[in-house]
């Protein structure tokens, strides 16, 4: 009795230690999951749905984005800007930004004119610094046929137009946006679906009402050829 007591005490001593050391491993691994997607959500990256068609066809409505948030954060000198996946805002890049109006709202559009530029549209063909731009991502059908300008950009603005000209109010309506209303770049379609979001709904906001329309959507009503699909 005594060696079998001894060799079942010996047992669940050597077990013990190993189930706690799995457990621990399991827990830290989820937290450092955790912890990687809250600061991915916070400071690099940010999914947003979208709610309108003004950027169609480049981003359809129903379609979820991946935006990356740290690639025009500011940094202090050259040798970071040399390091860090950092750069200057471009024209052509598509760019989700709080609404000038109502910054409680983002939007999301293209860059068109850049700080110190002269922009025009002629019957809705666009120019800038007297100079005709091709626009290869905007279907002919969208493009409005009316005159804008000449405007010319002030310092730390970005004058901003939706692809579809004729579904979009951006700067023609309501002017530039500053630089610093500039949350990050579109860069993919993370998912889509064939469902709109409900009207006056906000793509950032995540209750478990959205949580679960999203997943009922993803599962019944996803658009998969758009999975991943690069915004340019």
């Amino acid at each position: 009795m005594g060696s079998r007591t001894g060799f079942s005490d010996g047992t669940a001593t050597a077990a013990s230690p190993a189930g706690k050391s799995v457990v621990r491993d399991y827990a830290e691994l989820i937290l450092t999951f955790l912890l990687f997607v809250v600061f991915a959500r916070c400071f690099v990256l940010q999914q947003s749905e979208i709610p309108s068609g003004s950027m169609e066809d480049t981003i359809l409505i129903g379609d979820y984005i991946l935006v990356n948030r740290f690639v025009f954060s500011p940094t202090p000198s050259a040798a970071g800007r040399a390091l860090l996946p950092v750069r200057e805002i471009e024209r052509g890049d598509v760019i989700v930004f709080k609404h000038p109006p109502a910054p409680e709202r983002d939007f999301i559009k293209r860059v068109i004119g850049l700080p110190g530029e002269t922009v025009e549209l002629r019957r809705g063909v666009l120019y800038v610094d007297g100079a005709e731009i091709d626009e290869p991502y905007i279907d002919e059908l969208y493009r409005s046929a009316d005159d804008y300008g000449p405007l010319l950009v002030p310092p730390d603005h970005y004058f901003v137009l939706g692809d579809h000209r004729n579904r979009s109010a951006d700067s023609r309506e309501w002017g530039l946006v500053p630089r610093e209303l500039v949350k990050g770049r579109a860069i993919c379609v993370l998912f889509s679906t064939n469902a709109p979001p409900p009207p006056g709904t906000s793509g950032e906001t995540v209750t478990v009402t959205s949580l679960g329309r999203k997943l009922y959507n993803l599962a019944f009503h996803s658009r998969w050829a758009r999975a991943l699909h690069a915004i340019r």
